[in-house]
């Protein structure tokens, strides 16, 4: 049955114009998801990924321009949710000692990506795609290691902002979590989920404590040697 809303949409059996478009995109992210987490996206094709999202081929240039399109914003999605999930995380804990800060915000990168293995795969590099997702890829993850960058500034203070550190310690921090992530996720590390944030909340916090040492250490050794200039 068609009605017509009050904005003028027509909707077809309670369902907008507009609506459908979000449904029909959502069906398409969910099969490109799919076709990336099990390593099946070069050979991908706009006729092959309609079929698995049960779509007919018009609908999907509705919502994208092309397959490199679509994979950026399979991405750009995962990323988002987990972005959003981290920083939602540390808001909340900021008040709680630092050991919670780490726990809650491993949690929500854990639990954004748990819960849907494809979603790990895809975002942390496991798989092979184009070269557009990449490098969209390499984007998302600068942008979490951003909010770390952002954390360990506030918590260590400004001479590890001032150290090179600064930049190769949050950089580690994301590579390392990515591959422990990947490996729960493969089997290849047969802990269970909370075992997982308990040791990766542990490194970080292990992590940032002796690079701020070394910044500091560092930032003596400085004022010594100009001082004795």
């Amino acid at each position: 049955m068609v009605r017509v809303s009050s904005a003028g949409e027509r909707s077809y059996a309670g369902e907008s114009a507009s609506e459908r478009i979000r449904r029909r995109r959502s069906q398409l992210i969910d099969a490109a998801l799919t076709a990336m987490a099990e390593n099946r996206w070069r050979s991908a094709t706009v006729a092959g990924i309609c079929t698995e999202a049960q779509l007919n081929k018009r609908y999907f240039y509705e919502s994208f321009t092309d397959l490199d399109t679509l994979a950026s914003e399979v991405i750009d999605d995962v990323a988002v949710e987990v972005g959003h999930a981290a920083v939602t995380a540390y808001l909340r804990s900021i008040e709680l000692p630092l050991a919670d800060q780490a726990r809650a915000a491993v949690e929500a990168v854990v639990g954004a990506l748990g819960t849907d293995p494809r979603k790990a795969l895809v975002l942390l590099g496991g798989v092979a795609d184009s070269p557009s997702a990449h490098a969209r890829r390499n984007d998302a993850m600068k942008g979490l290691t951003a909010i770390l960058v952002g954390h360990a500034r506030s918590v260590h203070g400004v001479e590890l902002e001032e150290d090179s550190l600064a930049s190769t310690a949050p950089a580690f921090v994301i590579g390392g979590t990515a591959q422990a992530i990947l490996a729960w996720v493969d089997g290849t590390a047969a802990i269970d989920r909370g075992r997982l944030v308990e040791d990766i909340a542990a490194l970080w916090l292990a992590l940032g404590e002796s690079a701020a040492a070394i910044a500091r250490a560092r930032l003596d050794r400085a004022e010594v040697c100009s001082g004795h200039s």
